[in-house]
Parts: C-alpha cells; sequence; structure tokens
C-alpha cells in the first residue's frame, strides 16, 4: 500500500493535510504556536511519524511528538509554565531516555529541533547537545 502523502494547501485552494492539522493542533495544545514552525520542519516531523509507524500515525501519537518538540523549542521555564510540572518532568525523563538510546523516535525528534537551530540554547547547555 502507498503512503499518503503530507500537503501543504496551494494557493488555498487545496487545503493541508490531515496530519499536518493534527501536528499543529498538538504544537498548540501545549502552547507552542504553528506559525513559528517552519513548514519544512513540520513535514520532516510528519515523515519521521509515518517512519516510525507502518500505516499512518495514530491520532494519539501527534500530543507526545508535540510535547517533546514544544520542550525543545520553548526550554524548561516556558514549558512548565505552559504544561504543569507534571508534564514537564515527563517531558524531560523521555528526553534524558532519547539521548541514552540515541536511535528512537524521540531523538529523532531532539536532533531535528537542534538541526534545525529551533533548540532552546538553555536544553543545548543542560543536555550537553552539539551538532558535530
Amino acid at each position: 500500500m502507498a503512503r499518503r502523502r503530507s500537503s501543504l494547501g496551494f494557493l488555498g485552494i487545496f487545503g493541508r493535510s490531515g496530519d499536518l492539522r493534527q501536528l499543529d493542533q498538538a504544537l498548540r495544545a501545549v502552547d507552542l504556536h504553528p506559525a513559528l514552525v517552519p513548514e519544512g520542519v513540520k513535514l520532516t516531523i510528519v515523515n519521521l511519524m509515518k517512519d516510525h509507524w507502518p500505516d499512518e500515525p495514530p491520532p494519539h501519537a501527534y500530543a507526545p511528538v508535540a510535547e517533546l518538540f514544544g520542550y525543545c523549542v520553548a526550554g524548561a521555564e516556558a514549558f512548565e509554565r505552559g504544561n504543569g510540572p507534571t508534564l514537564l518532568a515527563s517531558t524531560e525523563r523521555r528526553l534524558d531516555r532519547a539521548l541514552d538510546t540515541g536511535d528512537s523516535l524521540d531523538a529523532q525528534i531532539v536532533l531535528l529541533a537542534l538541526h534545525a537551530r529551533l533548540i532552546n540554547p538553555e536544553v543545548v547547555d543542560r543536555y550537553g547537545l552539539s551538532a558535530a
């Protein structure tokens, strides 16, 4: 079965694909406005998700991806203000595990934020990240 492609839309005639709309909604839910994330980065995120799930990513998969990406972009303080200490703690544990394993979807999301230069400098310093 061929995989469905993501679409940004065209001149307002064709709408955005459902996966990008779901990602935008999930980013908003973690207090990160989707307009702050370049479309190419969002396309890469949904493509990483499609690589991780054999068919299509299930609807519940977008929230955790947005949480981790939102943490990377906002940093700990801003993320906690928008999402609370419980989600902050669980997201930081996920980031720790991602850095330990190195080849998970979470690790790819962190690496994408780093390479796209969207990652918060405090996150880079705290976790000793580098793009080398």
